[in-house]
């Protein structure tokens, strides 16, 4: 109980690092909450400067890994509490702390936690993504239908990992595509934004 509550605690709390929030701030001198979609994650920055935008996906992904990474050296072979990190990392990234409980939509997140984890799965949701996005120019299609397949590919591309991680999965993408529930009514009545990129 004692290694959970650790686990539980580190991987929330760096899930809760607010990235995008904190380089809006310090570099725009912007509350990224008062631009775009209000949202704190990397499609929302990007929109305002590309480059801060992929440097939020960048670090939202490394406090992902970071939480598994941690959880590995404090608990090595334990497969259920990697899977623990994995998904508490992602809460604290939709529900921060520190913002009241406002945050993300965890896909950036949701990829650097299960890297190590899946990491043949995590190529193959790349690659997916990339290419719906390149055809449809929707982030949020692109992740809806990418996290959806996410415990799918697990299943198929990972059998070491079915009974540990399986789960972990299927969770973290109910998650996901839960805090994309507004995306979703957009893009059923067609009035979501395709994604357009921004100098700066």
């Amino acid at each position: 109980m004692k290694s959970l509550l650790i686990t539980a605690g580190i991987s929330y709390l760096l899930g809760t690092i607010p990235f995008g929030y904190l380089l809006m701030r310090i570099f725009r001198g912007q509350d990224v909450r008062q631009t775009g979609s209000g949202n704190i994650g990397a499609t929302n920055v990007s929109r305002t400067s590309p480059v801060l935008g992929l440097l939020t996906l960048l670090l939202d992904g490394l406090k992902g890994l970071a939480a598994v990474v941690i959880t590995r050296m404090l608990f090595p072979g334990r497969p259920f509490l990697l899977g623990t990190a994995a998904i508490l990392a992602i809460v604290g990234h939709m529900f921060p702390l520190w913002l009241g409980f406002r945050g993300g939509k965890g896909v950036a997140t949701g990829l650097g936690s299960f890297a190590l984890l899946v990491p043949k799965t995590i190529l193959m949701i790349v690659g997916i993504f990339i290419a719906i996005f390149l055809i449809f120019r929707y982030v949020s299609l692109a992740s809806i239908l990418t996290v959806g397949l996410f415990p799918l590919l697990v299943w198929l591309l990972e059998p070491a990992q079915r009974v540990p991680l399986a789960g972990f999965a299927t969770a973290s993408s109910l998650l996901i595509i839960g805090k994309h529930h507004e995306n979703i009514r957009r893009l059923l009545a067609h009035t979501e934004p395709r994604f357009q990129w921004r100098r700066g």
